[in-house]
């Protein structure tokens, strides 16, 4: 099972043809920046513009330290190919790719991507995807989108589009979304890769979006698309391993190696059993860890 050495605990929107934001966004606390030329970008006209802004603050290095992935328009847009074709560049990481229905959507793009890698003289599989799940029909394929090529290293989950489609009501709790979130997730780490919270759309309300923050932690969620960079302290902090969580997997590493020696299937830590699914859990959080550290102190 493949698992990305990404840290994308948080993948923040910045529309692609305003070149104020772009510059903006070179300086905020984001892991990773979407510069969209699909939902924000429009009439359609700003969308050359958008690809030209992307291009030339790309080409300065100001996002050197960013992962940056441009979300592309969709299949049926006919604005796709002249994404691709102006936007794989040195220092852009991979793309966004809307409204995924099928694993078969992301194996076009898998080979479309391909085929634009050998005419500009890149190794294949040097652009990676990111599908975004916005459609009911996108919810039940998940784990097919998710396995439908190497180049997925997380899969996000956009919520409006997702009711919209569904023909129900984002309410205030979020009882319309558990289901999806949860299915979203959990076919993520069964292909292994990043499963993506979505947007939280109250971007002023933070105590509501501390609530969903949590939620989605629990859920097995990684990260979380942004709308604001308010939001990237809340987010970062609930999806950093604590000093408290690192210590106690590590204690639980070390009590596992000693009980192997000791030819002990498990140990014990406070009183309770440590088994072989914790202890895999323990290896995530450290490894997780220590990627987001090397990440900050760069």
């Amino acid at each position: 099972m493949k698992r990305s050495r990404l840290v994308l605990r948080s993948l923040m929107f910045v529309p692609g043809h305003n070149e104020r934001l772009l510059e903006k966004a070179s300086k905020s606390k984001a892991d990773a920046l979407i510069f969209d030329v699909e939902d924000s970008v429009m009439p359609a006209a700003n969308k050359q513009i958008a690809r030209e802004c992307i291009r030339n603050t790309v080409a300065t290095g100001m996002f050197n330290n960013y992962s940056v992935f441009p979300r592309i328009n969709d299949r049926q847009s006919g604005h796709m190919l002249k994404d691709v074709q102006a936007l794989t560049i040195d220092g852009v990481q991979g793309f966004v790719y809307p409204k995924a229905t099928q694993g078969e959507d992301i194996y076009f793009f898998d080979k479309l991507l391909e085929t634009v890698e050998y005419e500009k003289g890149y190794s294949p599989g040097t652009f990676k995807i990111i599908p975004l799940i916005e459609t009911a029909a996108a919810v039940l394929n998940a784990q097919d989108i998710c396995l439908s090529s190497e180049r997925v290293v997380a899969v996000a989950y956009g919520c409006e589009d997702f009711i919209a489609d569904l023909e129900g009501i984002h309410d205030h709790e979020g009882v319309s979304l558990y289901v999806p979130r949860a299915m979203i997730a959990m076919a993520a780490r069964a292909a292994g890769v990043i499963p993506i919270d979505t947007v939280h759309i109250h971007v002023h309300d933070l105590g509501h979006l501390e609530e969903n923050v949590k939620l989605a932690k629990i859920l097995g969620f990684e990260g979380m698309l942004v709308l604001h960079p308010k939001e990237l302290d809340i987010v970062h902090r609930y999806f950093t391993p604590t000093e408290h969580e690192v210590k106690k997997a590590e204690e639980m590493l070390h009590l596992a190696k000693e009980a192997e020696k000791m030819n002990k299937g498990v140990a014990l830590l406070n009183g309770k059993f440590v088994g072989p699914p914790m202890v895999l859990a323990a290896e995530h959080l450290v490894n997780r860890a220590s990627l987001i550290m090397q990440k900050e102190i760069r």
